[in-house]
């Protein structure tokens, strides 16, 4: 029989391949018994002992404690992923609920609400954690500030980013202004921040109201005054780096269920560097990269395995997303399910 870089020829490789999908179902460790039922392949329970023997030897599977039956590896599920995983293409139905939730919210939200619905969305598609990293790219400039009237202390702030994000804001004056005061004060702001992220524009305002001091009329102040007003407490470092849902659902896991495994998961979770550090190796990776126990390189990860793909903006690869789970996870399903939501997600993010 054929043997390839793993040592094991198609035999070996089918009876490993069997074995892990029974675990990833049931749980249970897998006699030889049992798997040679499961295989389907008339041998001798003799010949399906030895092959399992050979893969312990060969570090694909190992005995939990005293049981009779074996269990995957890392090792084990790394082969079964890179090579034996039978991977399914999602239902339509869910296919067309991903695409019509991220187009919906594209159409009346902030991408930064896009990526909540996201994130929600791998979590309650795969029962596990939801992970994204917002997209990193050139900070967010101003597209257009507009001010409206509201009331006579009380005026309404658009301010449109150059990501399609919305700030909306109310402002409060000591004095009212017309709308004729406004549309001069639009006019004005948008000739000097049109294009500056928020720090440039805060600098601009300074700058504008000290070169122009000494022939500023009132007017003038008064919309460098609104629009100190219109930028300040914005910050685009104050946008959420990474967004997880679903963590309590690893709690439900019995490979997870160890109390004080579950309390470093959930700290690496609030704290979030991990997470990031994480999903930073995907970043410039094409397509779907799964990290099983400790080929994450964190240690609060040894026991879980970790799926993720980048997603898009104008072809560039801005963020990552994906999901966090026990090794024991259904590979076939969760790997379709990231692929398609990165590639939904990007189509959302770039449209006009």
């Amino acid at each position: 029989m054929k043997n390839d870089a793993s040592g094991l020829n198609d035999r070996s490789k089918y009876l490993l391949k069997v074995l892990i999908e029974g675990y990833i179902v049931n749980g249970q460790p897998v006699g030889s018994s049992i798997l040679a039922e499961r295989s389907g392949l008339d041998l001798s329970p003799a010949t399906i002992r030895n092959v399992m023997k050979s893969l312990e030897d060969a570090g694909y599977i190992h005995s939990p404690h005293t049981s009779a039956g074996r269990i995957p590896t890392s090792q084990g599920y790394r082969l079964f992923v890179d090579t034996l995983v039978s991977v399914k293409p999602i239902e339509d139905q869910e296919h067309h609920l991903l695409q019509e939730q991220l187009q919906e919210q594209s159409n009346i939200g902030s991408s930064n609400e896009l990526i909540h619905v996201a994130s929600n969305m791998l979590s309650g598609l795969t029962q596990m954690a939801g992970i994204i990293i917002t997209p990193q790219m050139e900070t967010r400039s101003i597209r257009h500030i507009e001010f409206l009237h509201l009331s006579a202390t009380q005026i309404l702030v658009v301010l449109v980013m150059s990501n399609n994000d919305v700030e909306n804001r109310i402002i409060h004056v000591e004095r009212e202004f017309s709308t004729a005061d406004l549309q001069h004060t639009n006019n004005y702001l948008n000739e000097v921040l049109v294009g500056k992220d928020l720090k440039q524009a805060r600098k601009a305002l300074l700058q504008e109201m000290e070169e122009v001091r000494e022939d500023m009329n009132a007017m003038m102040l008064s919309a460098i005054n609104l629009g100190e007003k219109a930028v300040s407490g914005l910050d685009d470092d104050q946008h959420e780096e990474c967004v997880i849902a679903g963590r309590t659902n690893l709690m439900d896991y019995d490979d997870l269920s160890d109390v004080e495994k579950l309390r470093q998961l959930f700290n690496a979770f609030n704290q979030k560097q991990e997470v990031l550090d994480l999903l930073d190796k995907s970043m410039q990776a094409d397509g779907i990269q799964i990290f099983i126990g400790s080929e994450s390189g964190q240690d609060v990860f040894d026991d879980c395995s970790v799926v993720t793909a980048p997603y898009q903006i104008d072809d560039d690869h801005v963020g990552v997303l994906g999901v966090i789970g026990p090794k024991r996870m259904q590979y076939e399903r969760v790997i379709p399910v990231v692929d398609i939501t990165a590639r939904l997600l990007s189509a959302a993010l770039n449209k006009d």
